[in-house]
């Protein structure tokens, strides 16, 4: 499967911060239970190719650019 494959696989996800200092992606699914830890300086990392990926499909999908929330 690629990232441009669809799938009918559902799951729930989780983000938090864990008591150990970590920032926690959590998915949990039909037959998948996965906590993945990260830094915190990862997980700000992972945040900003979130919205560097949101922004480019936004702009592939032909939609108007939204400045983010703060």
């Amino acid at each position: 499967m690629s990232i441009n494959s669809q799938s009918d696989i559902a799951a729930n996800l989780q983000i938090g911060p864990t008591d150990r200092g970590m920032v926690r992606i959590y998915v949990e699914g039909n037959g998948i239970d996965l906590p993945l830890d990260f830094e915190p300086d990862e997980a700000i990392e992972i945040a900003e190719e979130l919205m560097a990926a949101a922004e480019a499909a936004r702009g592939s999908a032909g939609k108007p650019s939204r400045k983010p929330r703060r």
